[in-house]
C-alpha cells in the first residue's frame, strides 16, 4: 500500500475515534460549587452547562448580584474542567497520529 492510502487509512481511523470521543464526552460531567455550595453548575464535557441549582437559602432579592457572580464562578469553573477533560481525550486520538515532516 502507497503512503498516501496508509495516511489516508489512518486519517479515517482518526477521524472515527473523535468522532467516538466526542460523543462520550456530550455524555461525560463535572460539576463546580461557588459561594460555600450555594451554586451548583454541572457541565458537560461537550461545553455545555446541564444544570444549575442554586441553595433557596442564599436567595435574597438584596444579594441578586452576588448570586449572579457565584453563578458565573461556577460555570466558568465547570466549563474549564469540561475542557480540560475533552482536550486531554482529543489529544490522546490526535498525538497518535503521524505526519511525516511535521514531527
Amino acid at each position: 500500500m502507497s503512503s498516501i492510502g496508509k495516511l489516508m487509512k489512518q486519517a479515517a481511523r482518526m477521524q472515527q475515534q473523535m468522532e467516538q470521543i466526542q460523543s462520550q464526552l456530550a455524555q461525560r460531567t463535572v460539576e463546580a460549587t461557588s459561594g460555600g455550595g450555594a451554586v451548583k453548575v454541572v457541565a458537560r464535557c461537550d461545553g455545555s452547562i446541564a444544570s444549575i441549582k442554586i441553595d433557596p437559602q442564599a436567595i435574597n432579592p438584596g444579594d441578586a448580584q452576588l448570586i449572579e457572580d457565584m453563578i458565573l464562578t461556577a460555570a466558568n469553573q465547570a466549563l474549564g474542567q469540561a475542557k480540560d477533560i475533552s482536550n486531554t481525550e482529543m489529544g490522546r486520538v490526535t498525538s497518535a497520529f503521524n505526519l511525516p515532516g511535521l514531527g
